[in-house]
């Protein structure tokens, strides 16, 4: 009779602990064991499963790396260039992709969307949803159904069953939490199940060459739930990003072997789907007033992508004895060293004010190049002084007030241009490091706060 273990299981390095801890000795998390029940065997295997002294049994050889034939990875285009773009040109056969997002963000309409314009067999399983629920979404969707099949199963035996007798050329799994195998009996969702399950799917996609993408769940502090070994397993980790009450959704790249990690994809959420955003920056600056004080336009990048954001503040007096600070898209932190700059280099006093800031579209931003966006944005609020439409900014502050230099410039001020600016501001520091010439936007270097409060406000 096989024997019940309870052990716990640290889900952010894997580390075993028979009884409960709260701080965990092998990566110093705190409240990261869950427990969970093995199932032992009575007959374990022992020793080597080849005799180390014999070379002719051992399963594979070293080769030295000049003997090594490379080869071009032969790629399937999903018809979403954004996806494609996003996965590195194209979804690699044998792979295994994860991504995770929050709950009703869209990510079972992403996929949903990709395997039913997928233009070989592919098979969508299901463990939340019924296929009756899911031939409901395909109908909102309106896309013309390819060869598409539906599968609701949660035992992770059965689906790979099917998936050999059916022979797809794409599995999509929604979502790895709700998946359990038989071989353990702790419930689904625990680190075991999850580690298990996917590696079953790994060890699929390997053998018959078919990419796997799967779906997982998120915990409340925003990172994959279940163990950390999870993302070690997969080839590509993707991040699907949005709130709840904007239309816009990102997609990024946490990991990818085939591909570069600072690709981002935009989608747009409406009742018929997820539609591709081809020009975020003349949507995200489109919808602003333009006789307004408080609003400032940033040039910031999202991967690769350069994006033209609106940044607006308010700044009035504090009803109440504390002022109020707040941010939408925007580290509150950084907002707090931004105002302590202001005052401390500028003569500019917000201690007395409410301070709000909002990144227009709901994107979170995390560019310090936005940094002179966001200072000149407050100013205006601050003094009701309307910064002229034409004009954007992109540079980095420094706690003195010194506007510091920024990466990838170029392509930031090829998208103002683009989207007819007139005037960007950089810092001069940064002024070296051109070496182009543009043709209808004028450059202008400053070198600190004041230099740009008078650049814009006063000449």
């Amino acid at each position: 009779m096989n024997k019940v273990k309870t052990q716990y299981t640290c889900t952010e390095c894997g580390a075993i602990s028979p009884k409960w801890i709260g701080n965990c000795p092998s990566c110093d998390s705190w409240n990261t064991y869950q427990e969970e029940q093995i199932v032992k065997s009575p007959k374990r295997l022992s020793g080597h499963t080849w005799p180390l002294d014999d070379p002719k049994s051992r399963p594979s050889k070293p080769s030295h790396i000049s003997k090594i034939e490379s080869f071009r990875v032969a790629r399937s285009h999903t018809k979403d260039k954004e996806f494609d773009r996003v996965m590195g040109g194209g979804i690699v056969p044998g792979s295994i992709t994860l991504i995770g997002g929050d709950p009703g963000v869209g990510k079972s309409t992403l996929l949903l969307q990709i395997v039913l314009k997928w233009s070989g067999k592919s098979l969508y399983v299901s463990g939340e949803e019924s296929m009756q629920q899911i031939k409901l979404r395909a109908d909102r969707l309106g896309i013309d159904f390819n060869d598409t099949y539906i599968l609701s199963e949660t035992n992770i035996e059965s689906i790979l069953m099917e998936a050999k007798t059916l022979e797809p050329s794409l599995l999509v799994i929604d979502s790895i939490q709700t998946k359990y195998t038989g071989m353990l009996d702790s419930v689904p969702g625990s680190v075991s199940q999850v580690r298990e399950c996917t590696t079953m799917l790994q060890r699929y996609a390997k053998e018959t060459n078919v990419p796997v993408i799967i779906i997982g769940h998120i915990n409340k502090e925003g990172s994959l739930a279940g163990p950390k070994v999870l993302e070690h397993i997969v080839d590509t980790v993707l991040q699907f990003e949005g709130d709840a009450h904007h239309v816009f959704r990102l997609l990024r790249t946490k990991k990818n072997r085939f591909g570069s990690t600072a690709e981002l994809g935009i989608y747009e959420m409406h009742q018929g789907g997820l539609q591709i955003v081809t020009n975020p920056s003349k949507v995200l600056i489109g919808q602003g007033a333009v006789d307004s004080s408080g609003n400032a336009v940033g040039a910031t990048l999202e991967g690769m992508r350069p994006i033209m954001i609106e940044t607006q503040a308010l700044v009035s007096g504090a009803v109440y004895g504390t002022p109020q600070r707040s941010t939408t898209g925007f580290d509150i932190r950084r907002l707090h060293m931004l105002l302590a700059v202001l005052e401390k280099r500028c003569g500019l006093f917000y201690g007395q004010s409410d301070v709000f800031l909002n990144i227009a579209g709901g994107i979170r931003v995390t560019d310090p190049a936005l940094d002179m966006a966001v200072m000149m944005a407050l100013i205006s609020s601050l003094e009701e002084k309307i910064i002229p439409r034409s004009i954007c900014f992109a540079g980095e502050v420094g706690l003195s007030g010194e506007l510091r230099a920024i990466d990838r410039l170029e392509q930031r001020i090829l998208e103002a241009e683009k989207l007819g600016f007139r005037q960007i501001f950089i810092s001069r520091y940064q002024s070296k490091n051109l070496d182009f010439k543009t043709k209808s936007i004028q450059v202008i270097h400053v070198a600190n706060i004041d230099e740009l409060y008078r650049q814009v406000f006063v000449d």
